[in-house]
């Protein structure tokens, strides 16, 4: 049976065929030709580097499982066991989907990147200056896919041989250093190699800031491992390449937006300044390109709650949801620490994050729902189960947005929601207004708001405060119980509140994978929404360089760091709150505001030797299972051990497939 699978990684791992969605092994419009020495093909098998990143990374939720959850920053949805190996690390294994899957992407297309880097001097046709900058992206992203490995799994196979070799069923592992040295070889090679505009002009491809970013974020990952460079701490690289791209930023067309509020536009989501490396997603529209996409991204559909658990509130059923789209997956909920994390008075990161209020639409444009379908009048029911004033019982609560319905040759219909303009109920199409992201929702939530039915509340209002207003208002804190965990049943919820509803079902939605823009729709399934998605963008090496700063003592230099982003995220007319000089735990914080959900917060956790010091306090029931000589690293996959013959020597990590970790010795430096 192990002999059935192709497993194509010489002294490395296997070469799983079945990780993608849809391959460019269906389409490769670049591999016409049968030799691979042809530029054509050659210049294909770049073009299936980049597959993996879209395709399943970037698109699927296992990576957002493993990158994310176990941390201080997200809790499962009312305490409940989905997917509690990587939220809790409750009965973790190697065959858990997410670790297994992400080590099998990982892998997948290095050989590929093999071929291109070691087949460039044999390649017939093409320009030399092309070739030698394709050879730079393929570098560029075999650092990347490695980086993951030894950030997730520590020590694995390295593997520089081309596709095609005989496999290597008894692989060895490198050292930690070893692999660390490759990766920073490759992307320091690839940002000479690389130009300050991407190869033929396709916006997805690598670029030179896309490969020094990286770097800048491998040199802080391997300093967490204690790694030196000639004697040098890899933070004060970090910190060199870091600066260095700050400071040169205009001559790498790299760009960090003045206000946070660009970086979510959906109009600046197809071209993003602030991306140095993304995912792009299908452009639905007049081409047919669109069909050899992956169309899969349900991301937003993890991250936000159902405003449908209150039904006579949020009257349109989630199946049916042309706004918010079909959010039935609902999981990601923020912990009460990040929460915390955004002073809201000053920090519009909060809204640019967090959708927390929740509105009806219409569908005037378009002539399928008319003004007033989704109009909800509060009668004396609905305001004795939603703790709304009965003095409210008879007022209107109003529909928010419009949703338009354009038709696409390819991607189906695509829905764009305007804003009817508060205090305006004529239903005139004439006066809806554009907005840059029709999630980001007014904070905070007016007294007087009557486009909204259900508000969380960041801050605490009183009774009083709450009976001033015409929606259902729910404390963001009264959601979770004493230790931190989210209230699991509606007996908590009754017991808190004294209603006797399902407000114990919502939580702050982070709204970062949600768009309502044309192009980025799959018009028959809501639950699909297409929008690029960064990988890493230039917030994150202010970051990194305010990280290494203060790991190297300098904590006021990196205050200098965390303010401009601090600053860029003051919302108008609040002042202004700077640091004069940052702890390690400013940084943690800062990273949680500015990146949360953008699949980098076990990584900087595990670099930072953070687990046993924050999870008890943010995350109680994954501290109760956290096991530090086991959990700081991922499972081997199952998948891989499965076919290979000397899995024992290995090792899984120490999750009990094998009888030993498989780490001892590989941890040097």
């Amino acid at each position: 049976m192990r002999k059935t699978i192709i497993y194509n990684l010489l002294a490395a791992v296997i070469l799983c065929l079945s990780c993608y969605s849809c391959s460019l092994d269906e389409y490769n419009p670049s591999a016409g030709d049968a030799t691979e020495s042809s530029f054509n093909t050659w210049s294909g098998l770049l073009v299936q580097c980049y597959t993996p990143l879209y395709d399943q990374l970037f698109s699927a939720s296992d990576f957002l499982y493993v990158s994310e959850t176990g941390t201080d920053l997200w809790l499962s949805h009312n305490d409940n066991d989905n997917t509690k190996e990587l939220y809790y690390y409750e009965s973790l294994t190697t065959s858990t989907n997410p670790t297994n899957k992400l080590f099998k992407q990982a892998y997948s297309v290095i050989t590929t990147c093999n071929s291109v880097i070691n087949g460039a001097d044999q390649v017939q046709g093409g320009d030399s200056a092309d070739i030698n900058e394709m050879v730079g992206e393929a570098k560029c992203l075999r650092g990347y896919y490695y980086l993951l490995l030894a950030t997730y799994y520590g020590p694995v196979t390295l593997n520089l041989e081309s596709a095609g070799a005989t496999p290597d069923l008894t692989p060895k592992r490198n050292t930690i250093g070893e692999i660390y040295s490759q990766i920073i070889k490759d992307l320091t090679e690839a940002s000479a190699a690389l130009g300050v505009t991407p190869q033929g002009g396709i916006a997805c491809r690598v670029t030179k800031k896309s490969a020094l970013g990286l770097l800048a974020r491998a040199y802080a990952q391997g300093a967490g491992e204690g790694l030196k460079e000639n004697g040098v701490s890899y933070w004060q690289r970090a910190k060199e390449v870091a600066e260095d791209l700050i400071t040169k930023g205009a001559s790498y067309n790299a760009v960090l937006y003045d206000d946070v509020a660009e970086v979510w536009s959906d109009n600046n989501n197809r071209n993003n300044k602030e991306a140095l490396f993304f995912a792009s997603g299908p452009v639905s529209g007049e081409s047919d390109s669109w069909n050899y996409a992956s169309k899969s991204n349900k991301l937003f559909s993890y991250t936000y709650c159902d405003p449908n658990s209150l039904p006579e509130l949020c009257i349109t059923k989630n199946k049916q949801n042309y706004f918010y789209g079909r959010v039935n997956n609902n999981n990601f909920a923020p912990s009460r620490y990040l929460v915390h994390c955004f002073d809201a008075s000053w920090d519009k990161r909060w809204e640019n994050s967090f959708t927390t209020a929740f509105a009806n639409f219409s569908m005037v444009q378009p002539g399928w729902m008319s003004y007033d379908d989704n109009i909800v009048t509060l009668t004396a029911a609905i305001c004795a189960e939603y703790g709304i004033d009965p003095s409210h019982v008879g007022e209107k609560i109003y529909p928010y947005a419009d949703v338009n319905a354009t038709p696409a040759t390819f991607g189906g219909n695509q829905y764009e929601a305007s804003v009817w303009p508060k205090g305006v109920h004529t239903g005139d199409v004439s006066k809806l207004e554009p907005t840059e992201k029709v999630y980001v929702n007014p904070y905070p939530l007016a007294p007087d708001e009557d486009r909204f039915a259900i508000y969380l509340s960041k801050d605490k209002l009183s009774a009083a405060e709450k009976a001033a207003r015409r929606y259902c208002c729910i404390n963001i804190d009264d959601l979770f119980a004493s230790d931190g965990r989210y209230l699991k049943t509606t007996t908590d919820w009754v017991s808190r509140q004294g209603l006797n509803n399902s407000g114990y079902k919502l939580f702050p939605s982070l709204s970062k994978f949600n768009v309502s823009h044309f192009g980025m729709n799959y018009g028959s399934n809501l639950q699909i929404k297409q929008g690029d998605m960064f990988i890493m963008r230039m917030a994150e090496v202010y970051l990194i360089a305010a990280e290494a700063e203060q790991q190297l003592g300098n904590g006021s230099k990196a205050a200098t760091y965390l303010n401009v982003l601090r600053d860029r995220a003051v919302r108008e007319g609040a002042t202004k709150h700077d640091l004069t000089s940052a702890t390690e735990q400013d940084v943690l914080d800062e990273y949680a505001r500015e990146l949360c959900g953008e699949f980098n917060r076990w990584a900087l956790l595990k670099r930072h030797h953070a687990f046993e010091k924050v999870l008890p306090s943010s995350n109680p029931r994954a501290a109760a299972s956290f096991n530090p000589s086991i959990d700081y690293y991922r499972p081997i996959s199952y998948d891989f051990l499965s076919q290979i013959d000397n899995a024992e020597e290995y090792g899984d990590n120490g999750y009990g497939q094998t009888g030993k970790s498989g780490l001892k010795g590989f941890l040097n430096k």
